[in-house]
């Protein structure tokens, strides 16, 4: 007998949260009923950003740095891009910070991609589109069509491995936390960067030190982004195929605590199972060399 000879089986939103229905002895039959299934699927991929590495969602950034003067470099970046499109980025100075005429709003310019946009530290507050907007050392000004989307920053979940690339060689750098960092004296100091903090706020920032010492060196870093939100019935999950049992089971166990309590035990164990089956499966599969230390030894 023939196989298929497909391998594009998937489920969509709608059938996932039908298949979740069924598991909890119920039918998907009101506009409610999808509603509240879309919430708790979400709630399932922010559980699943919790527990966890989803290799999947794993993303390589390249980062270019910035610096203005010897006394002046941007050591703060967003953990991601946040682009804005100007009347014209020309006579401005990478660097700089800009000031909104209008709103009082600034930001730090690290890159100018064309001749109408510039990317930007997290902005201060949020522009005014017309507004004029300023550079502090360059004084040059033009007007802003938009306020700028954060959302490429706050989809980042955190930060895996971090180097900086100067001609051509990628140089390693370690993580320090928000004390180490704060107790370092002179946070201006430039130089190659060699340690770098995350600040995990809404909008995630990576502040480097030393400073940069010119913008020509690149940050290059891998993040976990969070998994795209369940929103139209048509969509298909942004997940692997083989974490779609883990799906379902998730969502059965969400929706049993609201409309099926008898079956909140068995649809939960179902659920730890799957993802403890899926997240041994998503892996690095890489040898493991253990080195033996002698430091506490003495002869």
């Amino acid at each position: 007998m023939a196989t298929s000879g497909s391998v594009d089986f998937d489920l969509d939103m709608a059938e996932i949260t039908e298949e979740a229905f069924e598991r909890c002895g119920l039918e998907l039959r009101t506009g409610y009923d999808s509603r509240t299934a879309r919430r708790s699927l979400n709630l399932v991929f922010a559980d699943w950003a919790n527990r966890g590495l989803n290799l999947w969602t794993v993303e390589q950034v390249t980062q270019s740095l910035a610096r203005l003067s010897s006394s002046s470099s941007v050591a703060t970046y967003p953990l991601g891009q946040i682009t804005m499109t100007v009347g014209a980025s020309g006579s401005f100075t990478i660097g700089e910070t800009i000031t909104g005429g209008t709103s009082g709003t600034t930001a730090s310019i690290i890159t100018k991609p064309t001749t109408t946009s510039m990317t930007l530290t997290i902005p201060t507050g949020d522009f005014t589109a017309t507004e004029t907007i300023t550079g502090s050392s360059s004084a040059a000004t033009t007007t802003v069509t938009a306020n700028p989307n954060l959302n490429d920053v706050k989809a980042t979940v955190d930060v895996l491995e971090v180097v900086i690339r100067r001609d051509n060689s990628d140089i390693s750098i370690s993580r320090i936390n928000r004390q180490d960092y704060l107790n370092i004296p002179n946070k201006d100091l430039q130089g190659r960067p060699s340690q770098y903090f995350v600040d995990r706020l809404i909008a995630p920032t990576i502040t480097l030190w030393a400073s940069p010492e010119n913008s020509t060196d690149q940050l290059i870093y891998y993040r976990v982004k969070r998994i795209e939100d369940a929103d139209a019935a048509t969509n298909n999950a942004q997940v692997p195929f083989r974490f779609l049992p883990c799906l379902v089971a998730g969502l059965a166990y969400q929706i049993s605590v609201k409309k099926a309590p008898n079956r909140i035990g068995v649809l939960k164990d179902i659920y730890e199972e799957e993802f403890a089956r899926a997240a041994a499966e998503d892996g690095e599969r890489t040898a493991l060399r253990l080195v033996p230390t002698y430091s506490s030894l003495s002869i």
